[in-house]
C-alpha cells in the first residue's frame, strides 16, 4: 500500500509549500520513490511538462513507481500531482519574466528584477563547487601558458556571453576567439588540438550545434569546459568524458522565460574565470594591461583634469 504523509492543503497556491512538502517527506519514501522526489525538485517545471515515461527513465524508475510516488506525498496521482505543480511554479508573465506581474509598476519592477536577480546570485554563490573552478582555471593558464587556443562557443543569448568572454580574456594575451555561427564552430572545433580549451556556453544545454561542437573538441582530445545546467545533456556529456562541468543551475524556466538571470550567471562564471586565469599568469601580464588602459585612455574625447 502507498504511504500517505500527509494530505495535501486546500489551496496551494506557492511553490514553496508544495516543494518543501516533498522535500520534507523524502526521508520517509523507499529508495525509487526518493529518486522521483529528487527529479522534482530539481527542476520542478520540467516534471510538470513531461510524459510518465520520460519522467521514469530520467529516475531511473518504473512507470507505476513515479505515479505511486504521487499518492505517497498526498496527491490522487500523477494528473493531479502535476496539475498542482505546474499551478504553483508557473508564476511570472510567460516570455517576459518570471518574477513580474503584468500591472506591476516601475517601481516594482525595479525591486522584483533586481531582487530576482541577487536571490539568483547568492544562491549560486553557496552552490558553486570551487573544485570544477579549480579545474577550469588549472586548464585555461596551461592553455595560455603554451599559446594554445580557448575558444568560446554559443549560440543565441549564450553566444553574446562568449563574445564578452573573448573581449575579456585577449586582453590577458591569450589566444581566444567566440564563435556563435554553427558552420563556423564545427570547422574551428575541427581544428582544435590537445593543448587546446573549449568553453561551451549554454542556458538549456540542448543545442545540437553545440552538443556536436562538444563531441567533436573530445575527439581532438581539446580540454571541455561546460558552462551549462547540470540536468542538461550537454552537462551529462561532460561528465561522462570527465571534463569540466561549471553547473549554473537557476530557477528560470529558459522554456518560458526570456534568458535574463541565467545570462548574469553565465557572465559571473566568466569574470571568475578571468580573475583567476589573470592571478595565476602573474605579474609578466599586469604592464601590458596597464598600457592598454592608458591607450584607450588616449581615445576619450574628454580627458579628465
Amino acid at each position: 500500500m502507498p504511504m500517505n504523509l500527509a494530505q495535501p492543503e486546500p489551496q496551494l497556491t506557492r511553490s514553496p509549500i508544495m516543494l518543501d512538502r516533498i522535500r520534507a517527506s523524502i526521508p520517509a519514501l523507499p529508495p525509487a520513490e526518493q529518486r522521483v522526489a529528487k527529479l522534482v525538485l530539481q527542476d520542478p517545471r520540467s516534471f510538470s511538462s513531461m510524459p510518465v515515461g520520460e519522467l521514469a527513465e530520467r529516475s531511473h524508475v518504473s512507470k507505476p513507481t513515479v505515479v505511486r510516488f504521487c499518492r505517497s506525498v498526498g496527491y490522487d496521482g500523477l494528473a493531479d500531482f502535476k496539475l498542482k505543480l505546474a499551478g504553483t511554479v508557473n508564476e511570472g508573465v510567460p516570455f517576459v519574466h518570471r518574477s513580474v506581474d503584468e500591472d506591476d509598476k516601475p517601481g516594482d519592477l525595479i525591486v522584483k528584477v533586481i531582487d530576482n536577480a541577487v536571490a539568483a546570485m547568492l544562491k549560486y554563490r553557496n552552490d558553486a563547487t570551487s573544485h570544477a573552478f579549480e579545474r577550469a582555471l588549472v586548464a585555461l593558464t596551461t592553455t595560455a601558458q603554451a599559446k594554445g587556443r580557448v575558444e568560446f562557443y554559443g549560440v543565441g543569448n549564450s553566444g553574446i556571453v562568449a563574445q564578452d568572454a573573448q573581449h575579456k580574456f585577449f586582453r590577458l594575451g591569450v589566444n581566444a576567439v567566440a564563435m556563435s555561427d554553427g558552420h563556423v564552430q564545427i570547422m574551428s572545433a575541427t581544428m582544435l588540438k590537445a593543448e587546446d580549451c573549449a568553453v561551451i556556453i549554454s542556458n538549456s544545454g540542448r543545442s545540437k550545434d553545440l552538443i556536436d561542437v562538444a563531441e567533436i573538441a573530445l575527439r581532438k582530445g581539446a580540454t571541455l569546459i561546460v558552462i551549462t545546467a547540470s540536468s542538461s545533456p550537454l552537462a551529462q556529456l561532460a561528465q561522462n568524458q570527465n571534463q569540466i562541468l561549471l553547473a549554473a543551475d537557476h530557477p528560470e524556466d529558459y522554456d518560458r522565460y526570456s534568458p535574463m538571470v541565467s545570462r548574469m550567471l553565465h557572465l559571473m562564471i566568466i569574470d571568475i574565470l578571468t580573475t583567476g586565469v589573470a592571478l595565476r599568469l602573474g605579474q609578466a601580464q599586469r604592464p601590458v594591461l596597464q598600457e592598454i588602459k592608458r591607450n584607450l585612455r588616449m581615445r576619450r574625447y574628454a580627458q579628465p583634469e
